[in-house]
C-alpha cells in the first residue's frame, strides 16, 4: 500500500484511534509504570539495565514516541519500531535478586506482563476519566493490542483479548508479584522523580516546591489511585472505595481542562501524520465505495 493510504495497523474505525487520542493518558502511562513494578524480575530487569534515574524524561520522550509509532504510524513504522526494540531487548539479561539466576529480558513471561499492565492502564484510565466504551468496545480494543504485542515478539494468540481474559490474567499472575526494594525504590521514583532543568530552575531555592512539583504530584496521585485495590496495598496503601472515587474525580477534571485545550497543543507530530492521512484516505475509500 502507498505510505499515502497507509493508516497503521488501525485507523479512524478502530477503538485504539479512539482510545488513545485522549490526552489523558499521560496518567495512564504512569500507572502502567506503578503497576508493572510489581513484578519482581521485570522491575529488576528495569533497574538493572535502564538509565531511568538519570534520564527519567528522555525515557518517557523515547517510550511516548513508541507507543504513538505503534498506534498512528504506517504499518512500515509500527514494523520497524517493534523491530528496534526486539533487538534491544534480545541483548539484555538480568539478575533475579531472590534466586540469583540470570534470565533473558525478552521472555515472554515478562513482555506479556507488561504489555498487559500497560494497555489494561491505558483503557482504564480513559474510561475511569470519561470516555464513553462500551463493553463490546473494550474487548476489541484489548483484541486489537494484540497487534502491539506481536510487534515485540509474543503469539497473539498467548495475550489475553477481552476484559475477562485480562480479569484471569491478574487472577493468575498476582502470586507472583510482590514489593521488592526495586518496586519500592521505583515507586518513590515515579512519585517524586527530578524535574526538567527549565521547570525546575526557577523553584530551586525552595527545594524545587513549586507549582511544577504540585502539578506533578497531582498525575502522580491520581495515577496511583487509579491502580487495583490490591496493587495500591502492596505498595503499603489501603485500597478503599474512596481513594477510587478521589482518582476517578481527579482525572475527569484533568480530561475536561485538557480537553478544552487547542488540539494542536496536545497533539503529537506522529499523531498529526496520521490524521492527514486519514484525511487523505477517505475521499479515496468514497470514491471506489
Amino acid at each position: 500500500m502507498d505510505a499515502e493510504e497507509d493508516l497503521g495497523l488501525f485507523g479512524p474505525g478502530s477503538v485504539t484511534w479512539k482510545v488513545h487520542s485522549e490526552p489523558i493518558l499521560i496518567v495512564a502511562g504512569l500507572r502502567s509504570l506503578y503497576l508493572q513494578a510489581l513484578h519482581p524480575r521485570a522491575v529488576a530487569g528495569v533497574a538493572q539495565n535502564s538509565n531511568f534515574r538519570s534520564d527519567a524524561w528522555g525515557r518517557l520522550v523515547r517510550t511516548s514516541t513508541y507507543v504513538a509509532t505503534t498506534i498512528y504510524g504506517t504499518t512500515a513504522q509500527a514494523r520497524a519500531a517493534g523491530e528496534r526494540i526486539r533487538k534491544r531487548h534480545a541483548r539484555m539479561r538480568a539478575v533475579d535478586p531472590r534466586t540469583g539466576d540470570e534470565f533473558r529480558i525478552d521472555e515472554p513471561d515478562l513482555l506479556r506482563w507488561v504489555h498487559v499492565a500497560e494497555v489494561e492502564s491505558f483503557v482504564t484510565t480513559a474510561r475511569r476519566a470519561g470516555l464513553a466504551l462500551t463493553g463490546d468496545e473494550v474487548d476489541a480494543y484489548y483484541t486489537e493490542q494484540r497487534r502491539v504485542a506481536a510487534l515485540i515478539g509474543l503469539d497473539p494468540v498467548t495475550v489475553p483479548g477481552t476484559a475477562a481474559e485480562v480479569e484471569e490474567y491478574y487472577r493468575e499472575i498476582r502470586p507472583e508479584l510482590r514489593m521488592t526494594r526495586d518496586a519500592a525504590e521505583t515507586g518513590f521514583f515515579l512519585t517524586a522523580p527530578p524535574l526538567p532543568w527549565k521547570l525546575s530552575l526557577p523553584w530551586r531555592l525552595t527545594l524545587n516546591l513549586g507549582p511544577p512539583r504540585f502539578a506533578y504530584l497531582g498525575l502522580a496521585g491520581a495515577a496511583f489511585g487509579l491502580l487495583p485495590p490490591w496493587a495500591r496495598r502492596m505498595y503499603g496503601s489501603p485500597g478503599l472505595p474512596t481513594t477510587d472515587l478521589s482518582a476517578a474525580l481527579t482525572v475527569r477534571t484533568l480530561r475536561l481542562a485538557l480537553n478544552a485545550v487547542p488540539r494542536r497543543f496536545v497533539e503529537g507530530p506522529i499523531y498529526q501524520a496520521a490524521m492527514a492521512r486519514a484525511a487523505r484516505h477517505a475521499p479515496v475509500a468514497a470514491a471506489r465505495d
